[in-house]
């Protein structure tokens, strides 16, 4: 599985806030690792997914984080107009039989 990655070393942070609200807060003893580790597998692979679709990452990208108690999340983040292409592809999909499981 290969990473995703974007024009230049500070991709993450062209143009759109990825950070979201708890950005940098950290208990100590808890281990964050395991949870942004499996967090960014699953924003790699939706990344792909959106750039197959013909989406571009400086307009819509997930990004791994974790919660305060260390479990993975996964960010999504975009310019509204792209979000709502987004939505408008899925729920396409969803009428078409190819909705979740």
């Amino acid at each position: 599985m290969s990473k995703v990655t974007g024009a230049g070393e500070d991709w993450l942070s062209d143009s759109l806030d990825v950070t979201g609200g708890d950005f940098g807060m950290w208990v100590p003893g808890v281990d964050y690792l395991a949870g942004w580790r499996a967090a960014r597998e699953a924003a790699d692979r939706l990344n792909r997914a959106l750039l197959a679709a013909g989406f571009e990452l400086s307009e819509v990208r997930c990004v791994a984080s974790t919660d305060q108690d260390g479990r993975g999340l996964v960010r999504l983040a975009g310019a509204p107009g792209v979000v709502d292409r987004l939505a408008g592809l899925l729920e396409s999909a969803g009428r078409r039989g190819g909705g979740a499981v």
